[in-house]
C-alpha cells in the first residue's frame, strides 16, 4: 500500500488529525534537508512535502520563493532532490510528496521520472500547474507506479468542478484556504468549514488544508474542520532564519514539534 494512504487510514482508525509539512529541497543544501526529513519525521510528521526548485514558482509567495531561489544556488536539481529521498529512504519511511512544477518533469521526461520517483520512494507528486483536464497520461503513469495524484481545490474552484477534481485525485484532497499565494498570514480563513464541508460531499478522501497557517492556535483552529493541516512558508522562514546556524536542524524540529502537538493534543 502506499505509504501516504497507509498513514491517513492509521489516523482515522486512531482518530487522530494528520500533520503535513514543507520544505524547500536543496535548501540551505541537500544534506540538510535529508537530516531535516528525519528531524521532522521524529518530531511526528505525518506527510513530507518536498518542494522541487524552480525558477518561476507562480504559486508560492516570497518566502518559498526565496527558498526556491536558494536551492537552485545550491546546486539543486530533480535528479538530485531522488537521490535525497532515496538517501532518507534509507532511514525513514515517512510519505513523502513532491511538490513540483510541470516544467520540470515535462524537460525530464515525464515518463521517466514518474519511475525514477517510484524508485527513489517518493510516495505522490502535487503539480501546481497541471489542471486535471490536461492530465490523464500523467494520472495514468502515476497510477502505474503506484504514486498518489494530488489536486488542489481553491475558495474560488465552482463546486460542479471540485466534483470533477476531486474524483481523479488519490491520497488526500488539499484545499488551498485562501486565494493567492502561499505566505504566512494573521488570522486563518472564516471559509474553511464550509469549504470543506463542499468538498466531503464529492469524495471520501482525507482533506488537507494549508496556506497561511503559520503557529500553533491556527492550527488548533483549521484541525477542527480537516484531516490533516498543511504548514509550509513558516518552517520555510524558519530555514531562512537558522540556515547558516549549527542547530539548523534542532531549531526547526522544534519549531515543528509545538505545530505538530498542537494537531494531536
Amino acid at each position: 500500500m502506499n505509504r501516504i494512504t497507509q498513514r491517513f487510514a492509521q489516523l482515522k482508525t486512531s482518530r487522530q488529525k494528520g500533520f503535513v509539512a514543507y520544505i524547500g529541497a536543496g535548501d540551505p543544501h541537500l544534506e540538510a534537508t535529508r537530516q531535516l526529513a528525519l528531524a521532522l519525521d521524529r518530531a511526528g510528521v505525518d506527510v513530507l512535502e518536498l518542494g522541487v526548485p524552480f525558477s518561476d514558482p507562480l504559486a508560492d509567495g516570497l518566502v518559498n520563493q526565496l527558498a526556491a531561489q536558494r536551492g537552485l544556488e545550491s546546486g539543486t536539481t530533480p535528479p538530485k532532490v531522488l537521490e535525497t529521498v532515496a538517501a532518507i529512504r534509507r532511514e525513514s519511511q515517512v510519505p513523502i510528496v513532491l511538490f513540483v512544477y510541470f516544467n520540470l518533469l515535462h524537460r525530464y521526461g515525464l515518463a521517466r521520472f514518474i519511475q525514477d520517483a517510484a524508485r527513489a520512494g517518493v510516495d505522490g507528486f502535487l503539480i501546481l500547474d497541471l489542471p486535471p483536464e490536461e492530465s490523464d497520461n500523467y494520472e495514468a503513469l502515476m497510477r502505474e507506479a503506484g504514486l498518489c495524484v494530488i489536486y488542489l481545490v481553491a475558495p474560488t474552484t465552482p463546486n460542479e468542478r471540485i466534483g470533477r477534481i476531486v474524483k481523479r485525485g488519490t491520497g488526500f484532497i488539499y484545499y488551498v484556504s485562501r486565494e493567492g499565494v502561499t505566505g504566512m498570514q494573521t488570522k486563518v480563513s472564516d471559509t474553511i468549514a464550509q469549504m470543506t464541508a463542499k468538498i466531503r460531499a464529492h469524495t471520501t478522501l482525507p482533506i488537507a488544508v494549508g496556506f497561511g497557517i503559520s503557529n500553533p492556535e491556527q492550527v488548533r483552529t483549521v484541525a477542527a474542520n480537516a484531516e490533516a493541516i498543511v504548514v509550509g512558508s513558516a518552517i520555510v522562514n524558519q530555514i531562512a532564519d537558522h540556515g547558516k546556524s549549527a542547530d539548523l536542524v534542532s531549531r526547526v524540529a522544534q519549531f515543528v514539534k509545538s505545530l505538530v502537538d498542537a494537531v494531536k493534543n
